[in-house]
């Protein structure tokens, strides 16, 4: 874990010192003030008071990877921007869709030899400060290397996000951009509630809107050549 702290000197700039916590001992970054990180169980907390109410620091904690692989397995957590975001379970109608469109992916993977579909919860390891779980992953079988047996290191041939109450602000902005700065070459965002799905392509480092289709229409994947979705089959609300 890291923190930044970021103290006005009286230049008026900001003088920035990148402060390494362990689990046990103490550094004092700013004078005056004090930094503790405190060992219980597996609980990190960190005491700021002081240097709030002295100097007026901004403290913010940044998690790693190491952070990450050192919660309880099975923790809903993702590690987002150097965030740890509790991703709660998803509703049953939000399941049913990304079952319903990972079944199709995976049937037309396996039958045309592509590679790898993969679903949620796997770690997709994008840098030290961001692993992500999407729904559901494409890895061409050129491109094995990037899996690991405990994680995929590296970014996807293709992404697929449900969106949920809860983890939509980031499906849509932060992991957006890293799924883009990364290299994932096409990046979709289905909608359950707008019954809609968005897909994004990689063109010249930045993913591009391809398609926008709503519940009665197809979409078609560019990565996965030949795979076409009807997306009243994924939407329908009935459980048959």
């Amino acid at each position: 874990m890291k923190a930044l702290c970021s103290t006005p000197n009286q230049g008026n700039k900001v003088h920035q010192a990148l402060v390494i916590l362990s689990k046990r001992g103490s550094q004092a970054p700013v004078a005056g003030s004090s930094l503790r990180c405190y060992d219980d169980s597996e609980t990190v907390a960190i005491d700021i008071r002081n240097l709030r109410a002295k100097r007026g620091v901004v403290i913010m904690t940044i998690y790693t990877h190491a952070d990450y692989q050192n919660l309880p397995e099975g923790a809903p957590y993702q590690l987002i921007g150097g965030e740890l975001v509790m991703t709660p379970a998803p509703s049953i109608y939000h399941q049913i869709i990304s079952g319903r469109l990972g079944f199709q992916m995976r049937s037309f993977v396996t039958k045309q030899k592509l590679g790898l579909i993969l679903d949620a919860p796997v770690d997709v390891c994008l840098g030290e400060t961001e692993t992500f779980q999407p729904d559901i992953l494409f890895i061409s079988k050129e491109r094995m290397e990037i899996v690991e047996p405990a994680r995929i290191n590296g970014a996807p041939d293709l992404v697929v996000e449900v969106l949920s109450p809860a983890t939509a602000y980031y499906d849509l902005r932060k992991k957006f951009k890293v799924y883009e700065r990364c290299g994932v070459r096409e990046y979709w965002i289905v909608d359950p509630d707008d019954k809609s799905v968005q897909v994004f392509a990689l063109k010249d480092g930045k993913l591009v809107l391809d398609q926008e289709v709503g519940e009665a229409g197809e979409i078609s994947s560019c990565v996965l050549s030949g795979l076409t979705v009807c997306l009243g089959d994924i939407f329908a609300e009935q459980l048959d």
